[in-house]
Protein backbone atom coordinates (compact mmCIF):
# COMPACT_ATOMS: atom_id res chain seq x y z
CA UNK A 1 0.00 0.00 0.00
CA UNK A 2 1.50 3.25 -0.91
CA UNK A 3 2.13 5.65 2.28
CA UNK A 4 0.10 9.05 1.55
CA UNK A 5 1.67 12.45 0.44
CA UNK A 6 1.34 14.63 3.37
CA UNK A 7 0.99 17.98 0.81
CA UNK A 8 -2.97 19.47 -0.46
CA UNK A 9 -3.07 18.83 -4.31
CA UNK A 10 -1.39 15.05 -5.92
CA UNK A 11 -0.67 15.64 -9.26
CA UNK A 12 1.05 12.95 -11.45
CA UNK A 13 4.21 11.00 -10.04
CA UNK A 14 6.54 13.51 -12.30
CA UNK A 15 5.15 16.33 -10.47
CA UNK A 16 6.23 14.42 -7.01
CA UNK A 17 9.79 13.37 -8.07
CA UNK A 18 10.29 17.01 -8.99
CA UNK A 19 9.21 18.36 -5.46
CA UNK A 20 11.96 15.55 -4.27
CA UNK A 21 14.85 16.69 -6.17
CA UNK A 22 13.70 20.46 -5.18
CA UNK A 23 14.16 19.00 -0.94
CA UNK A 24 17.07 17.25 -1.83
CA UNK A 25 19.06 20.07 -3.24
CA UNK A 26 18.14 22.46 -0.26
CA UNK A 27 19.46 20.19 2.43
CA UNK A 28 22.89 20.64 0.21
CA UNK A 29 22.84 24.36 -0.15
CA UNK A 30 22.29 23.79 3.83
CA UNK A 31 24.51 21.54 4.44
CA UNK A 32 26.90 23.81 2.70
CA UNK A 33 26.45 27.12 4.44
CA UNK A 34 26.74 25.02 7.72
CA UNK A 35 30.21 23.87 6.63
CA UNK A 36 30.85 27.68 5.65
CA UNK A 37 29.88 29.06 8.87
CA UNK A 38 31.70 26.63 10.48
CA UNK A 39 35.20 27.55 8.47
CA UNK A 40 34.85 30.90 9.38
CA UNK A 41 34.52 30.43 13.33
CA UNK A 42 37.45 27.79 13.25
CA UNK A 43 39.35 30.69 11.43
CA UNK A 44 38.22 33.90 13.87
CA UNK A 45 38.62 31.72 16.35
CA UNK A 46 42.33 31.00 15.90
CA UNK A 47 43.05 34.66 14.91
CA UNK A 48 42.31 35.05 18.74
CA UNK A 49 44.92 33.46 19.78
CA UNK A 50 47.82 34.85 17.41
CA UNK A 51 47.07 38.04 17.84
CA UNK A 52 48.50 38.41 20.97
CA UNK A 53 51.03 36.31 20.31
CA UNK A 54 52.00 38.77 17.50
CA UNK A 55 51.25 42.17 19.70
CA UNK A 56 54.16 40.41 22.18
CA UNK A 57 56.80 40.11 19.91
CA UNK A 58 60.03 41.60 21.30
CA UNK A 59 59.95 44.56 19.38
CA UNK A 60 56.69 45.49 22.18
CA UNK A 61 57.78 44.01 25.63
CA UNK A 62 55.25 43.77 28.12
CA UNK A 63 55.57 45.54 31.64
CA UNK A 64 53.56 43.48 34.40
CA UNK A 65 55.21 42.77 36.77
CA UNK A 66 56.62 39.42 37.56
CA UNK A 67 56.00 37.79 41.62
CA UNK A 68 59.78 37.13 42.42
CA UNK A 69 61.53 36.03 45.72
CA UNK A 70 63.54 38.74 47.24
CA UNK A 71 66.81 37.12 48.30
CA UNK A 72 68.46 40.99 49.57
CA UNK A 73 69.77 41.39 52.90
CA UNK A 74 67.35 43.99 53.80
CA UNK A 75 68.08 45.78 57.18
CA UNK A 76 65.26 47.82 59.21
CA UNK A 77 65.27 50.60 61.36
CA UNK A 78 62.84 52.35 63.30
CA UNK A 79 63.83 56.23 63.01
CA UNK A 80 62.51 59.11 65.32
CA UNK A 81 62.55 63.15 65.74
CA UNK A 82 62.69 64.09 69.27
CA UNK A 83 61.74 67.59 70.15
CA UNK A 84 64.57 69.65 72.17
CA UNK A 85 63.47 69.72 75.86
CA UNK A 86 61.59 66.30 75.39
CA UNK A 87 63.00 63.74 77.60
CA UNK A 88 61.94 60.13 78.43
CA UNK A 89 62.86 57.22 80.94
CA UNK A 90 62.68 54.39 78.68
CA UNK A 91 65.41 52.34 77.18
CA UNK A 92 63.04 53.11 73.74
CA UNK A 93 65.89 54.75 71.72
CA UNK A 94 66.25 54.74 68.12
CA UNK A 95 68.40 56.97 65.41
CA UNK A 96 67.61 60.71 64.90
CA UNK A 97 65.84 61.15 61.79
CA UNK A 98 68.98 63.97 61.03
CA UNK A 99 71.16 61.28 61.16
CA UNK A 100 69.65 59.13 59.24
CA UNK A 101 69.12 61.56 55.97
CA UNK A 102 72.75 62.28 56.67
CA UNK A 103 73.78 58.72 56.05
CA UNK A 104 71.38 58.32 53.03
CA UNK A 105 73.00 61.04 51.44
CA UNK A 106 76.23 60.06 51.62
CA UNK A 107 75.07 56.11 50.50
CA UNK A 108 73.96 57.65 47.62
CA UNK A 109 75.87 56.80 44.30
CA UNK A 110 73.63 57.34 41.74
CA UNK A 111 70.17 58.44 42.63
CA UNK A 112 67.93 59.85 44.76
CA UNK A 113 64.27 60.73 44.70
CA UNK A 114 62.21 62.56 47.28
CA UNK A 115 58.20 62.51 47.54
CA UNK A 116 57.61 65.82 49.61
CA UNK A 117 54.78 68.12 50.56
CA UNK A 118 56.24 71.07 51.18
CA UNK A 119 60.22 72.54 51.52
CA UNK A 120 61.59 74.45 54.65
CA UNK A 121 64.66 73.53 55.58
CA UNK A 122 66.10 76.92 56.44
CA UNK A 123 64.26 79.18 59.12
CA UNK A 124 63.96 82.02 56.60
CA UNK A 125 59.90 81.69 56.40
CA UNK A 126 60.10 81.79 60.16
CA UNK A 127 61.67 85.14 60.79
CA UNK A 128 63.26 83.56 64.47
CA UNK A 129 66.98 83.34 63.57
CA UNK A 130 66.33 79.99 65.88
CA UNK A 131 69.66 78.19 67.03
CA UNK A 132 67.88 74.84 65.95
CA UNK A 133 67.32 75.03 62.43
CA UNK A 134 70.83 74.44 61.70
CA UNK A 135 70.20 70.71 61.33
CA UNK A 136 68.01 71.43 58.54
CA UNK A 137 70.28 73.74 56.96
CA UNK A 138 72.81 70.66 57.08
CA UNK A 139 70.82 69.06 55.14
CA UNK A 140 69.94 71.23 52.22
CA UNK A 141 73.76 71.83 52.20
CA UNK A 142 74.28 68.73 51.52
CA UNK A 143 71.39 67.95 49.13
CA UNK A 144 72.66 70.80 47.51
CA UNK A 145 76.39 69.40 46.55
CA UNK A 146 74.92 66.07 46.13
CA UNK A 147 72.37 67.26 42.97
CA UNK A 148 75.87 68.18 40.76
CA UNK A 149 76.71 64.66 41.46
CA UNK A 150 74.34 62.58 41.07
CA UNK A 151 70.54 62.38 39.56
CA UNK A 152 68.24 64.46 42.00
CA UNK A 153 64.48 64.09 41.82
CA UNK A 154 61.95 65.81 43.46
CA UNK A 155 58.12 65.23 43.52
CA UNK A 156 56.56 68.46 45.64
CA UNK A 157 53.11 69.74 46.08
CA UNK A 158 52.53 72.64 44.10
CA UNK A 159 52.69 75.15 46.79
CA UNK A 160 50.77 78.42 47.30
CA UNK A 161 52.44 81.65 46.24
CA UNK A 162 52.44 82.57 49.41
CA UNK A 163 54.68 79.49 50.73
CA UNK A 164 59.08 79.99 50.61
CA UNK A 165 60.11 78.39 47.90
CA UNK A 166 63.56 79.50 47.53
CA UNK A 167 64.58 75.75 48.86
CA UNK A 168 63.17 74.22 46.09
CA UNK A 169 64.89 77.22 44.00
CA UNK A 170 68.38 76.70 45.16
CA UNK A 171 68.03 72.95 44.60
CA UNK A 172 67.01 73.01 41.19
CA UNK A 173 69.95 75.43 40.25
CA UNK A 174 72.17 73.07 42.19
CA UNK A 175 70.89 70.43 39.06
CA UNK A 176 67.90 68.72 40.94
CA UNK A 177 65.15 67.93 38.87
CA UNK A 178 61.68 69.04 40.58
CA UNK A 179 58.30 68.29 39.43
CA UNK A 180 55.23 69.92 41.05
CA UNK A 181 51.92 68.11 41.43
CA UNK A 182 49.03 70.18 41.05
CA UNK A 183 46.96 68.13 43.61
CA UNK A 184 44.52 70.95 44.17
CA UNK A 185 43.16 70.38 40.37
CA UNK A 186 43.98 66.53 40.35
CA UNK A 187 42.19 65.49 43.34
CA UNK A 188 41.41 68.77 45.75
CA UNK A 189 43.94 67.35 48.09
CA UNK A 190 47.64 67.91 48.39
CA UNK A 191 50.57 65.69 48.14
CA UNK A 192 51.05 64.89 51.72
CA UNK A 193 53.58 61.74 51.54
CA UNK A 194 56.94 61.84 52.73
CA UNK A 195 59.86 59.56 51.69
CA UNK A 196 62.89 58.85 49.91
CA UNK A 197 64.42 56.53 47.51
CA UNK A 198 68.06 55.97 47.16
CA UNK A 199 70.01 54.33 44.42
CA UNK A 200 66.74 51.95 43.98
CA UNK A 201 68.34 50.49 47.01
CA UNK A 202 67.55 52.31 50.01
CA UNK A 203 64.87 53.82 51.63
CA UNK A 204 63.08 56.30 54.58
CA UNK A 205 59.08 56.60 55.18
CA UNK A 206 57.54 58.29 57.84
CA UNK A 207 55.28 61.47 59.51
CA UNK A 208 58.86 64.40 59.18
CA UNK A 209 58.60 67.00 56.11
CA UNK A 210 61.49 68.42 54.65
CA UNK A 211 61.28 71.07 57.42
CA UNK A 212 63.92 72.25 59.50
CA UNK A 213 61.60 71.67 62.31
CA UNK A 214 60.80 67.87 61.86
CA UNK A 215 64.23 67.60 62.83
CA UNK A 216 64.56 69.33 66.25
CA UNK A 217 61.14 70.69 67.09
CA UNK A 218 58.45 68.37 66.32
CA UNK A 219 58.19 64.69 67.61
CA UNK A 220 58.41 62.55 64.11
CA UNK A 221 58.41 58.84 63.35
CA UNK A 222 59.77 56.56 60.46
CA UNK A 223 61.68 53.42 59.27
CA UNK A 224 64.87 53.25 57.24
CA UNK A 225 65.16 50.56 55.08
CA UNK A 226 68.86 49.67 53.86
CA UNK A 227 70.36 47.28 50.97
CA UNK A 228 66.71 46.03 50.07
CA UNK A 229 66.41 46.87 46.11
CA UNK A 230 62.96 44.67 45.67
CA UNK A 231 61.39 46.86 48.33
CA UNK A 232 62.79 50.17 46.81
CA UNK A 233 61.44 49.45 43.15
CA UNK A 234 58.27 48.98 44.80
CA UNK A 235 58.23 52.33 46.11
CA UNK A 236 59.66 53.65 43.70
CA UNK A 237 56.33 52.93 41.23
CA UNK A 238 54.74 54.95 43.87
CA UNK A 239 57.32 57.66 43.08
CA UNK A 240 57.02 57.29 39.34
CA UNK A 241 53.04 58.22 39.85
CA UNK A 242 53.74 61.66 41.29
CA UNK A 243 56.77 62.12 39.12
CA UNK A 244 54.12 60.97 36.01
CA UNK A 245 51.38 63.13 37.27
CA UNK A 246 54.27 66.24 37.68
CA UNK A 247 53.92 66.29 33.90
CA UNK A 248 52.62 69.97 32.31
CA UNK A 249 48.48 69.57 31.99
CA UNK A 250 48.73 65.68 32.86
CA UNK A 251 45.88 64.06 34.33
CA UNK A 252 45.12 60.96 35.88
CA UNK A 253 45.25 57.44 33.56
CA UNK A 254 42.49 54.89 34.98
CA UNK A 255 43.51 52.31 34.27
CA UNK A 256 46.93 53.10 35.16
CA UNK A 257 49.68 51.62 32.50
CA UNK A 258 51.32 48.39 33.46
CA UNK A 259 54.87 49.29 34.63
CA UNK A 260 53.34 51.17 37.61
CA UNK A 261 51.43 48.16 38.64
CA UNK A 262 52.67 45.64 41.65
CA UNK A 263 51.72 42.23 42.47
CA UNK A 264 52.95 43.22 46.08
CA UNK A 265 50.02 44.05 48.31
CA UNK A 266 47.79 42.73 51.36
CA UNK A 267 46.66 39.65 49.80
CA UNK A 268 50.36 38.46 48.77
CA UNK A 269 52.37 40.51 50.62
CA UNK A 270 56.36 40.51 49.39
CA UNK A 271 58.36 37.78 51.29
CA UNK A 272 61.44 38.81 52.31
CA UNK A 273 64.21 38.72 55.58
CA UNK A 274 64.34 42.11 57.46
CA UNK A 275 66.99 41.93 60.30
CA UNK A 276 66.92 38.14 59.19
CA UNK A 277 63.74 37.71 60.09
CA UNK A 278 61.30 36.10 58.04
CA UNK A 279 58.81 39.29 57.13
CA UNK A 280 55.77 39.72 54.63
CA UNK A 281 56.25 43.55 53.35
CA UNK A 282 54.04 45.83 51.42
CA UNK A 283 53.56 49.32 50.80
CA UNK A 284 50.01 51.03 50.24
CA UNK A 285 49.17 54.18 48.67
CA UNK A 286 46.38 56.82 48.46
CA UNK A 287 43.92 58.12 47.16
CA UNK A 288 42.73 54.62 45.42
CA UNK A 289 43.18 57.01 42.15
CA UNK A 290 46.79 56.85 42.45
CA UNK A 291 46.84 53.38 42.90
CA UNK A 292 47.65 51.07 39.66
CA UNK A 293 46.67 47.47 39.33
CA UNK A 294 47.28 45.49 42.60
CA UNK A 295 48.16 48.17 44.94
CA UNK A 296 46.59 48.22 48.10
CA UNK A 297 45.21 51.95 48.81
CA UNK A 298 46.05 53.27 52.04
CA UNK A 299 42.04 53.40 53.64
CA UNK A 300 42.12 49.35 52.96
CA UNK A 301 45.53 48.48 54.55
CA UNK A 302 44.47 50.29 57.81
CA UNK A 303 40.92 48.50 57.75
CA UNK A 304 42.90 45.05 56.96
CA UNK A 305 45.49 45.46 60.13
CA UNK A 306 42.79 46.51 62.38
CA UNK A 307 40.41 43.65 61.08
CA UNK A 308 43.65 41.20 61.38
CA UNK A 309 44.51 42.09 65.00
CA UNK A 310 43.96 39.24 67.78
CA UNK A 311 44.95 41.39 70.84
CA UNK A 312 45.49 45.36 70.76
CA UNK A 313 45.39 47.90 68.23
CA UNK A 314 47.28 51.04 69.67
CA UNK A 315 47.03 54.33 67.03
CA UNK A 316 49.25 57.37 67.08
CA UNK A 317 48.46 60.27 64.87
CA UNK A 318 48.27 63.77 65.26
CA UNK A 319 44.55 64.23 64.20
CA UNK A 320 41.62 61.81 64.52
CA UNK A 321 38.77 62.91 62.88
CA UNK A 322 35.59 60.55 61.78
CA UNK A 323 34.84 63.41 58.97
CA UNK A 324 35.87 64.98 55.81
CA UNK A 325 37.63 67.39 57.57
CA UNK A 326 38.70 69.91 54.94
CA UNK A 327 35.62 69.25 52.46
CA UNK A 328 32.06 71.55 52.13
CA UNK A 329 29.87 70.88 53.16
CA UNK A 330 30.07 69.05 56.20
CA UNK A 331 30.89 65.45 55.74
CA UNK A 332 30.77 62.43 58.29
CA UNK A 333 33.03 60.07 57.74
CA UNK A 334 33.52 56.77 59.67
CA UNK A 335 35.23 54.27 58.05
CA UNK A 336 37.93 53.62 60.38
CA UNK A 337 36.01 54.47 63.80
CA UNK A 338 33.34 52.35 62.84
CA UNK A 339 36.04 49.40 62.54
CA UNK A 340 37.72 50.09 65.51
CA UNK A 341 34.37 49.86 67.22
CA UNK A 342 33.87 46.99 66.18
CA UNK A 343 36.64 44.88 66.77
CA UNK A 344 36.30 46.34 70.33
CA UNK A 345 33.00 45.09 70.53
CA UNK A 346 33.24 41.33 68.39
CA UNK A 347 36.86 40.34 68.67
CA UNK A 348 37.43 42.08 72.25
CA UNK A 349 40.35 43.78 70.79
CA UNK A 350 42.27 46.11 73.43
CA UNK A 351 41.89 49.72 71.29
CA UNK A 352 44.36 52.77 72.54
CA UNK A 353 44.55 55.96 70.13
CA UNK A 354 47.04 58.67 71.30
CA UNK A 355 45.45 61.92 69.58
CA UNK A 356 48.27 64.87 69.83
CA UNK A 357 47.12 68.69 71.28
CA UNK A 358 49.01 72.03 70.33
CA UNK A 359 47.71 75.08 69.02
CA UNK A 360 46.83 74.17 65.90
CA UNK A 361 43.83 71.30 67.02
CA UNK A 362 40.60 71.32 65.80
CA UNK A 363 38.11 71.55 68.76
CA UNK A 364 35.64 69.11 66.92
CA UNK A 365 37.97 65.85 67.31
CA UNK A 366 37.76 66.00 71.05
CA UNK A 367 33.60 65.17 70.83
CA UNK A 368 34.47 62.10 68.21
CA UNK A 369 37.24 61.06 70.89
CA UNK A 370 35.28 61.20 73.81
CA UNK A 371 32.80 59.12 72.14
CA UNK A 372 35.13 56.63 71.14
CA UNK A 373 36.55 56.97 75.02
CA UNK A 374 32.96 56.33 76.56
CA UNK A 375 32.96 52.57 75.24
CA UNK A 376 35.49 52.10 77.88
CA UNK A 377 33.39 49.23 80.29
CA UNK A 378 35.04 46.68 82.10
CA UNK A 379 31.88 44.56 83.14
CA UNK A 380 31.27 44.68 79.60
CA UNK A 381 34.49 43.55 78.48
CA UNK A 382 35.03 46.50 76.07
CA UNK A 383 38.33 48.28 76.35
CA UNK A 384 38.88 51.95 74.68
CA UNK A 385 40.91 54.18 75.62
CA UNK A 386 42.07 57.25 74.53
CA UNK A 387 44.99 59.76 75.76
CA UNK A 388 46.65 63.15 74.58
CA UNK A 389 50.08 64.21 73.93
CA UNK A 390 51.58 67.29 74.70
CA UNK A 391 54.71 68.49 73.77
CA UNK A 392 55.50 71.16 76.66
CA UNK A 393 56.99 74.33 75.28
CA UNK A 394 59.11 77.56 77.13
CA UNK A 395 58.17 80.84 76.15
CA UNK A 396 60.80 80.70 73.37
CA UNK A 397 59.94 77.86 71.31
CA UNK A 398 56.31 78.70 71.61
CA UNK A 399 56.89 81.65 69.66
CA UNK A 400 58.25 79.06 66.50
CA UNK A 401 55.49 79.04 64.55
CA UNK A 402 54.11 74.91 63.54
CA UNK A 403 55.97 73.46 66.16
CA UNK A 404 55.72 71.49 69.15
CA UNK A 405 53.46 68.60 68.47
CA UNK A 406 53.47 65.09 68.32
CA UNK A 407 53.98 64.58 64.40
CA UNK A 408 53.68 60.35 64.34
CA UNK A 409 51.21 58.89 62.21
CA UNK A 410 51.87 54.55 63.02
CA UNK A 411 49.90 51.63 64.23
CA UNK A 412 50.77 48.73 65.25
CA UNK A 413 48.94 45.76 66.56
CA UNK A 414 49.61 42.44 67.85
CA UNK A 415 51.05 41.34 64.40
CA UNK A 416 51.69 44.09 62.30
CA UNK A 417 53.81 47.40 62.58
CA UNK A 418 52.13 49.93 60.11
CA UNK A 419 54.40 53.58 59.31
CA UNK A 420 52.16 55.89 56.98
CA UNK A 421 53.02 59.51 56.85
CA UNK A 422 48.57 60.85 56.68
CA UNK A 423 46.73 62.36 59.59
CA UNK A 424 43.79 60.06 60.06
CA UNK A 425 40.17 61.77 58.62
CA UNK A 426 38.40 61.02 55.09
CA UNK A 427 40.12 63.67 52.80
CA UNK A 428 43.92 61.98 53.47
CA UNK A 429 42.39 58.58 51.94
CA UNK A 430 40.48 60.01 49.40
CA UNK A 431 41.64 63.31 48.14
CA UNK A 432 45.24 63.10 49.20
CA UNK A 433 48.43 61.64 48.35
CA UNK A 434 50.27 59.41 51.12
CA UNK A 435 51.85 56.32 51.50
CA UNK A 436 53.03 53.48 54.34
CA UNK A 437 55.05 50.44 54.93
CA UNK A 438 53.36 47.63 56.60
CA UNK A 439 55.69 44.85 58.03
CA UNK A 440 54.26 41.32 59.79
CA UNK A 441 56.70 39.31 61.44
CA UNK A 442 54.31 37.06 63.84
CA UNK A 443 56.34 33.65 62.02
CA UNK A 444 59.63 35.34 64.00
CA UNK A 445 61.14 34.12 66.79
CA UNK A 446 59.61 35.21 70.21
CA UNK A 447 63.18 36.83 71.07
CA UNK A 448 64.00 38.47 67.80
CA UNK A 449 64.14 42.09 67.85
CA UNK A 450 60.85 42.21 65.53
CA UNK A 451 59.78 45.97 64.34
CA UNK A 452 56.49 45.43 65.27
CA UNK A 453 57.92 44.32 69.12
CA UNK A 454 60.09 47.99 68.69
CA UNK A 455 57.03 50.07 67.75
CA UNK A 456 55.25 48.96 70.22
CA UNK A 457 57.72 50.15 73.05
CA UNK A 458 57.53 53.43 71.75
CA UNK A 459 53.83 53.04 72.07
CA UNK A 460 53.84 52.35 75.20
CA UNK A 461 56.92 54.68 75.73
CA UNK A 462 54.82 57.60 74.93
CA UNK A 463 51.81 56.60 76.61
CA UNK A 464 52.92 55.72 79.28
CA UNK A 465 55.00 59.50 79.79
CA UNK A 466 54.15 62.34 82.06
CA UNK A 467 53.37 63.95 78.57
CA UNK A 468 50.38 62.12 78.44
CA UNK A 469 46.65 62.79 79.83
CA UNK A 470 43.79 60.35 80.03
CA UNK A 471 40.78 61.56 78.26
CA UNK A 472 37.11 61.29 79.47
CA UNK A 473 34.03 62.95 79.74
CA UNK A 474 34.91 66.02 81.31
CA UNK A 475 38.28 66.45 79.65
CA UNK A 476 38.70 70.46 78.16
CA UNK A 477 40.56 70.23 75.60
CA UNK A 478 41.33 73.89 76.14
CA UNK A 479 43.21 73.40 79.24
CA UNK A 480 45.17 70.63 77.74
CA UNK A 481 46.44 72.74 74.16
Amino acid sequence: MMSEIPYEKVGDVESVKGEYHKSQRFYRCLLFIISLATLLLTLLFFQTLLVPMVTSSPDKPQHMPVRETCTDPCRIVLVESIPEGLEFNSSAVHPSIYQTWLNLISETRSSLDIASFYWTLTNKDTQTHEPTADQGERILKELTQLSGKVSVRIAVNTPKETKPQDNIEILKNAGADVRTVNMRELTSGVLHTKFWVVDKKHIYIGSANMDWRSLTQVKELGAVVYDCSCLATDLGKIFETYWYLGQSGQEIPSPWPSEFSTVYNKDTPMELALNGTDSRVYLSSSPPSFCAEGRTSDLQSILSVIRDAHKFVYIAVMNYLPTMEFSYPKRYWAEIDSELRRVAYEQRVHVRLLISCWSATSPTMFPFLKSLAALQDSKAKLDVQVKIFTVPATPHQKEIPYARVNHNKYMVTDKVAYIGTSNWSGDYFVNTAGSALVVNQTSADSSAPIVQKQLQAVFERDWDSPYSTQLNHNTNHMDMC
